[in-house]
C-alpha cells in the first residue's frame, strides 16, 4: 500500500518548517506567493492532493441510480463556474452546459447550489461541507479555489478544464479531432490558405481545437508560418481585431481563402468584419465555427459549423461525480464526448 504523503514530508524536501507548508497549503495567507508556489509545485510532484486528504468526506448518494437516501437532509452538488468573460450563465455554450447539469440533478432528485464567485474567500463563506456530495467545476476554474474545495474532501468532476496541480475527472468535447477533420475537409475540397482565428489562452477547449487545425495543416505541408489571430482579448465582439489582421493580410497578399474560428460568435463577427472590406462568404472566401449555437444556423449564409452536444456535457458530468461518489477508489476518467460536423452553406471548394 502506498504510504501516505505527509505535510512533513513536503517540509523535507523543500527544507522549511512543517508550520511553512501548512500555511501554504490552507490558503490563509502567513508566507510569500513565492513560498506558497513551490509549496504547492513540491505537494503536487510528491503526490500529495492525489491522495484522500481533505477533512470532511462527502457522503454516498445511497442507492445505484444516484438517488438519495430517505433521511430527512437534502444533500446537493455544488456547481461552480466563475463568472470569467463570456463564462456566463446567459452563454449559449456554457449555459447550456449548466442546464444539462440542471436537467439530470432534477432528475435524481438532487439539489444544486450554483456559484459564480471569483474569489475563494467570496464562495466559502456560502459552504456547508456537511450538505455538499460533491462539486461540478465548469470552464476556467482557478487552483486556489480548487485547492479549497479539494481540502474540505469532496469529490470533483471538471467540464472543459483540468488542473495539473489537481487529479479530477474531466469530461470534454473531442475539439482537437473535430477541428482536425473540419480543417481537413476544407484542404479536400480545395483550400490551401487556411487561416484560424480565436484565443488560444482563452479555455483548454480553444487551445486544443488550435492544435487540431495546425496539425492537419502540418500533416499536408502547409503550414507556412503565416500569422494566425489567435490572441484576441475579452471583449463583447471582435469585429475590429478581425478586420485589423485582415486588412493586414491583404495589404500583404495574403488573405485566407478560408477562415477557421474558435466558436461560432468568432465566426459571426469574422464575416460581419469581412463585409466591411467588401467580402463575404462563401463567394470570397469559406467560414467555419465551433459549437453549433443558434445563431450559427440562424445566420445568413448559414454557419458550417462543429456540433458540440453541450447539454450532454452537464449530463455526463453529473453522472461521473455519482460514479465517483460510489466508486471513490477506481481509476480517475477523462471523459471524451464526441462532435459531429454540420456542413451549412458557409464554404464552397476551390477548383484546381
Amino acid at each position: 500500500m502506498t504510504k501516505k504523503v505527509t505535510m512533513q514530508q513536503i517540509a523535507d524536501h523543500l527544507g522549511v518548517s512543517k508550520y511553512v507548508v501548512s500555511k501554504a497549503l490552507s490558503g490563509k495567507g502567513g508566507v510569500s506567493e513565492a513560498t506558497k508556489e513551490r509549496v504547492i509545485g513540491v505537494a503536487s510532484q510528491l503526490g500529495y492532493f492525489a491522495q484522500n486528504s481533505g477533512y470532511v468526506k462527502a457522503g454516498k448518494t445511497g442507492h445505484e441510480d444516484g438517488r438519495l437516501p430517505e433521511t430527512g437532509v437534502r444533500q446537493s452538488v455544488l456547481v461552480l463556474m466563475p463568472n470569467i468573460r463570456f463564462q456566463t450563465r446567459d452563454s449559449v455554450y456554457w449555459g447550456r452546459i449548466l442546464d444539462g447539469i440542471a436537467s439530470r440533478l432534477e432528475e435524481k432528485e438532487i439539489g444544486s447550489v450554483i456559484v459564480m464567485e471569483q474569489k475563494v474567500e467570496g464562495f466559502l463563506q456560502l459552504l456547508k461541507p456537511e450538505g455538499l456530495l460533491g462539486m461540478i467545476g465548469v470552464g476556467e476554474i482557478a487552483s486556489s479555489m480548487l485547492l479549497e474545495i479539494h481540502r474540505l474532501g469532496i469529490p470533483m468532476v471538471l467540464v472543459d478544464h483540468e488542473d495539473m496541480l489537481i487529479p479530477t475527472d474531466t469530461v470534454y468535447a473531442n475539439n482537437y479531432d473535430c477541428m482536425y477533420r473540419l480543417t481537413k475537409h476544407l484542404i479536400g475540397i480545395g483550400h490551401r490558405s487556411i487561416g484560424f482565428i480565436g484565443n488560444i489562452r482563452y479555455s483548454r477547449s480553444f487551445f486544443e481545437r488550435w492544435n487540431g487545425f495546425r496539425h492537419a495543416m502540418e500533416e499536408f505541408e502547409l503550414w507556412d508560418g503565416h500569422d494566425h489571430l489567435t490572441d484576441l482579448e475579452a471583449m463583447e465582439h471582435f469585429d475590429e481585431p478581425i478586420k485589423a489582421w485582415l486588412t493586414r493580410r491583404k495589404k500583404q497578399r495574403l488573405l485566407p481563402t478560408a477562415l477557421v474560428c474558435a466558436n461560432d460568435s468568432i465566426a459571426i463577427d469574422a464575416h460581419r468584419a469581412a463585409k466591411e472590406l467588401g467580402m463575404e462568404a462563401p463567394g470570397d472566401f469559406s467560414l467555419t465555427g465551433f459549437d453549433n449555437i443558434e445563431d450559427a444556423a440562424r445566420h445568413y449564409p448559414p454557419i458550417t459549423t462543429v456540433n458540440v452536444p453541450k447539454e450532454w456535457l452537464g449530463i455526463r458530468a453529473v453522472d461521473k461525480l455519482l460514479e465517483r461518489i460510489e466508486r471513490p477508489e477506481e481509476p480517475l476518467e477523462k471523459l471524451m464526448i464526441l462532435g459531429d460536423l454540420v456542413y451549412r452553406q458557409s464554404i464552397q471548394g476551390i477548383k484546381p
